[in-house]
């Protein structure tokens, strides 16, 4: 049996391990934290969206960011400490506005393809986290952004997304607990919510007892490939360094990938985008009765939210270009707690736990599945804001790319 390493345990690791152990492979995850699906895949807004599928390099997008860098609590900051790293993430950022049409179409296609790759490892595993097939519904204050909304469902519909225009009274039929009024919406039945942190501790839980070992605590220091075998160098908590020997490795390590594919001798270029949310718990019965069922997605403030389970409501949201700073800035968190307050103005907000994490996010913003420079590495990674979103079918890609890899 052939023996692949993977590196990291988010949601990309995890779901590569399921489906590389179901390929009949014998599978090893290293993992720096204690646990599973702790930094990234923790606390995002819990959308499995392919509704969300535009990309960022859009002309439009950019002249409005450039108008919110100098506004405290702007959906977008940036940090201008000069860095090499992110100057030229930004140049191939920009590059890629010639090719925003095209993959926004792909990132589609890929998104609704992940869904039915989701189910087969649900029905597969039986896991739990929370899902929630109450679709999401994108909400609009302007006609300005309305008219762009349409323009993008074209886009989405080219990569076969079927969506329902609303009208203003259509979206809070809908949606009666939001208490602010729309000019219009979107609306997709087809897309779901969710816990990512229970599907991804949980799948990995299932994937144990199927053989998957999971080395946790563990920080690699190096990968390298001697005479067609891959070395994993680790060093597992408080202990010494150590080495072991695999026909093969898979890079799932979101932000730390550009660290690896430097000593690789590859190019990836990932740069952490930071993500903020809070979760309101819904601790009483009026509480759950007034939050919102229905995901929302409000396109305007760059705000998502997801109701999980019974007693919890999450809210996601901004951009933050600050480099691999994982602080929790008040200021970042204030707009999120104010779209509660002024939508969903009936939910407590004093017991909100805050979060932030790094969107691992290449330039075009799609995917990296590719193999590496040297023989039998292969990566996963760079799933940016749609990481859970895309996660399975890149899984499957992989898995795909090495079995026609002769190890």
């Amino acid at each position: 049996m052939k023996t692949i390493a993977i590196i990291g345990a988010g949601v990309t690791g995890v779901t590569t391990a399921w489906v590389l152990n179901q390929l009949g492979y014998k599978v090893t995850v290293f993992e720096k934290q204690r646990y599973p699906s702790v930094v990234t895949s923790y606390a995002n807004g819990g959308q499995i969206s392919a509704s969300n599928a535009e990309v960022w390099n859009h002309f439009g997008t950019i002249l409005k960011a450039a108008s919110w860098l100098l506004k405290k609590d702007a959906p977008l900051k940036i940090n201008y400490f000069p860095d090499w790293h992110k100057v030229s993430w930004a140049c191939q950022f920009l590059m890629q506005t010639a090719h925003y049409k095209k993959n926004t179409i792909e990132t589609t296609r890929m998104a609704i393809e992940s869904r039915h790759q989701m189910k087969k490892i649900m029905d597969a595993s039986g896991i739990e986290f929370d899902k929630s097939d109450c679709g999401i519904l994108h909400v609009y204050n302007s006609q300005k952004e309305f008219e762009h909304a349409h323009k993008v469902n074209e886009l989405l519909a080219a990569g076969g997304l079927q969506r329902q225009r609303l009208t203003s009274n259509e979206v809070s039929e809908i949606e009666p607990n939001l208490r602010k009024k729309f000019i219009g919406g979107y609306y997709t039945k087809t897309d779901s919510t969710g816990d990512i942190h229970k599907f991804t501790y949980n799948l990995a839980e299932v994937a144990k007892s199927k053989g998957v070992e999971f080395r946790l605590w563990t920080d690699v220091t190096n990968v390298q490939t001697i005479n067609g075998q891959v070395n994993i160098n680790f060093q597992p908590n408080q202990e010494e360094q150590q080495t072991d020997i695999f026909d093969g490795a898979v890079l799932c390590a979101g932000v730390a990938s550009h660290h690896f594919s430097q000593k690789l001798g590859d190019r990836v270029n990932i740069y952490p985008v930071k993500g903020y949310s809070i979760t309101i718990p819904l601790s009483d019965t009026k509480a759950q009765e007034n939050a919102p069922n229905v995901s929302l997605l409000d396109d305007e403030a760059k705000i998502v939210t997801s109701r999980l389970g019974v007693d919890r409501f999450r809210v996601a949201g901004t951009a933050e270009i600050a480099g691999y700073n994982l602080d929790i800035e008040d200021a970042r968190i204030t707009p999120l707690k104010k779209w509660v307050e002024q939508n969903c103005s009936e939910l407590p907000t004093k017991d909100l736990c805050p979060w932030a994490g790094l969107r691992p996010m290449r330039p075009n913003m799609l995917p990296l599945v590719a193999r590496s420079k040297k023989p039998n590495i292969f990566y996963n990674t760079g799933h940016g804001h749609l990481g859970w979103t895309l996660a399975c079918y890149t899984a499957n890609m992989v898995g795909e790319l090495i079995q026609n890899t002769e190890l």
